[in-house]
């Protein structure tokens, strides 16, 4: 009996819709500095730069579970170690991811002191962290330039200058708010990318574990300390990036821009984005980040809402904390899993409506007899 030989045919892998999703995204993203104009375009840069620290954050607090109001700190490690290489002649290749590792190495040294601690005692410690950078921060003046300040040097990669004429490529220009653009997004792509693949490893299995339950991780063989230092390096090297790119941008850094409200800022970032996610950092940046932005850009068109205080009316600013508070608030009461909670629902509720519309239209043998 003779037997086929022909080739069977081979079956064409389609890709999935997240992946078509994530594709779409990138596309749209890459577009938005052609359209945009310089004020929103500015505006996109800090949101980009904002998430990258947020999904740090995202790292320690959603995926491990430990309560952290101390990431201005690292956020502040990373600027001064970008400026203060910057300024002895280092690359921008080598300073910003240098700024990073500065961060992670302090986060290292301050992690199994912090991390012994857990819940309102771990915050309260992380808050000591920012007056205690606070204080560095004033008093060490060849490194930080003291309580004035140190300007910030601009990235150069080859014809890129970031802080003159920004770079022409094929006769399209992109400005210094178009460079920092691709910059912090092709960072912030990276760093999800590798926060995603950490937590299907097992180190990242491991923190998650630590998240639900700590005795439970601990009985499994998890080794707590370890997992929650790791967490810790993590989440301070990412906060290293998003400071060192922030110091840039704004060319000068000072003590006072970290304090705790932007700490404060952070954790409102990844409770409105998604606490646990890795998209919820950047869906989270683009509502508190952007909020001031927003308010001063219509506070003429809003009624008693004035640029500064003393004018009859609510500051920007103040209006800004509100709305921080309110909207931690009522996220935590409504969807405690944020932005991201709110698109997953609403995904449900299309899809069960698609399924309800096809059963009515052709039933099953079973429900017509």
């Amino acid at each position: 009996m003779a037997v086929s030989t022909s080739p069977q045919p081979s079956r064409i892998s389609r890709p999935s819709p997240g992946t078509v999703a994530i594709v779409l995204l990138l596309l749209a993203a890459c577009t938005l500095p052609f359209v945009l104009d310089a004020f929103w375009l500015s505006t996109a840069d800090f949101i980009l730069i904002a998430a990258i620290g947020a999904l740090g954050l995202n790292v320690l607090t959603g995926y491990t579970g430990q309560v952290s109001l101390g990431h201005a700190f690292f956020l502040g490690i990373g600027a001064y170690t970008a400026a203060f290489l910057a300024d002895h002649g280092v690359n921008a290749a080598l300073w910003i991811p240098g700024a990073g590792v500065a961060a992670g190495l302090v986060g290292l040294l301050v992690g199994p002191t912090a991390l012994r601690l857990r819940g309102l005692y771990l915050a309260i410690v992380t808050i000591g962290l920012v007056f205690l950078g606070t204080h560095l921060f004033v008093n060490i003046p060849a490194i930080t330039g003291g309580p004035a300040g140190r300007a910030t040097p601009q990235p150069m990669w080859g014809p890129a200058d970031f802080g003159g004429n920004g770079l022409t490529i094929a006769g399209v220009s992109f400005d210094r708010n178009g460079c920092y653009y691709f910059l912090a997004l092709t960072l912030l792509a990276l760093s999800m990318w590798f926060v995603h693949n950490l937590m299907r490893t097992r180190s990242g299995r491991a923190m998650q574990a630590v998240r639900d339950r700590e005795i439970a991780a601990a009985l499994m063989g998890v080794n707590l300390a370890r997992t929650k230092l790791a967490a810790f390096v993590v989440s301070s090297f990412l906060a290293g990036l998003c400071g060192a790119l922030y110091g840039a941008f704004l060319f000068h850094v000072d003590p006072s821009q970290w304090g705790l409200l932007l700490s404060i800022q952070f954790v409102a970032i990844i409770i409105v984005g998604g606490i646990g996610t890795v998209w919820g950092a950047l869906l989270g940046s683009v509502f508190i980040t952007g909020l001031p932005t927003l308010l001063i850009h219509y506070s003429d068109s809003v009624p008693f809402l004035q640029h500064s205080a003393g004018q009859g009316g609510i500051a920007v600013s103040d209006a800004t904390n509100l709305l921080y508070g309110l909207l931690i608030v009522v996220f935590l009461v409504v969807e405690p899993r944020g932005l991201i909670g709110l698109v997953a629902r609403a995904a449900g509720s299309i899809t069960h409506r698609r399924r309800t519309a096809a059963v009515a239209v052709h039933p099953s043998p079973l429900v017509e007899e």
